[in-house]
């Protein structure tokens, strides 16, 4: 699993911005994650924002916050429940259907 992340970038509305990405190497591992990360909704939609998509076995995560405070916060909760999942996904590996 390799992982890239950009800093926050000013624009009008909703100031602060982050992308990052995770390759898991598999369409099905970075789905899975998708889809058990895709239930949790953010807290406070008013404040932050965040956009979750999978292609080629990648996992793009796109947020943007009205402060930084709210950036930071969303983002560390998202990667400590994304690491989590990682880490079930690859001790348990996927079922073969």
């Amino acid at each position: 699993m390799a992982a890239a992340a950009s800093t926050p970038e000013p624009s009008s509305g909703w100031d602060f911005k982050c992308n990052f990405e995770v390759d898991y190497g598999s369409e099905e591992q970075a789905s899975i994650v998708y889809k058990t990360l895709a239930v949790d909704r953010e807290l406070q939609p008013d404040k932050v924002k965040r956009e979750v998509t999978v292609s080629g076995g990648k996992l793009f995560v796109h947020f943007e916050a009205v402060e930084a405070r709210f950036l930071r916060a969303s983002f560390s909760a998202f990667v400590d429940l994304m690491v989590l999942v990682t880490k079930l996904v690859e001790e348990y590996g996927v079922a073969d259907s």
